[in-house]
């Protein structure tokens, strides 16, 4: 069995301008097919749009507010919302307020796997 702890795990920035903090994944377990980290976004901030190529992502927003775009169709986003991100899917996320949400990526992050356009 393995058990990280969030608080545990050391923050770091993706190519996007998000920050993140892995709570599993190849960097600290044996994981193969997906990821799962926190996210955050400062208010009036957002990532720079980007897609993968090869990973399928699942925000879900824990905390704060936002605005999130898929593909061109932006919606706002807030506590509770989970939204799917289809491999090859142009995406961005911007913090109304403070964002704080979780990422799940299958097959795991890579920042090979990031593109922009």
């Amino acid at each position: 069995m393995i058990v990280q702890n969030l608080g545990q795990q050391v923050p770091f920035t993706t190519k996007d301008g998000s920050t993140i903090c892995s709570i599993l994944d190849r960097t600290n377990a044996p994981v193969q097919n997906q990821s799962l980290a926190e996210a955050r976004v400062a208010a009036g901030a957002s990532t720079q749009r980007h897609y993968h190529q090869v990973a399928e992502e699942i925000y879900f927003i824990l905390e704060g507010s936002g605005r999130m775009e898929v593909d061109g169709v932006e919606r706002r986003v807030g506590p509770g919302d989970a939204i799917l991100i289809p491999p090859g899917a142009w995406h961005t996320i911007f913090g109304e307020t403070d964002l704080r949400f979780l990422c799940c990526c299958a097959p795991p992050y890579a920042h090979e796997d990031t593109y922009f356009e």
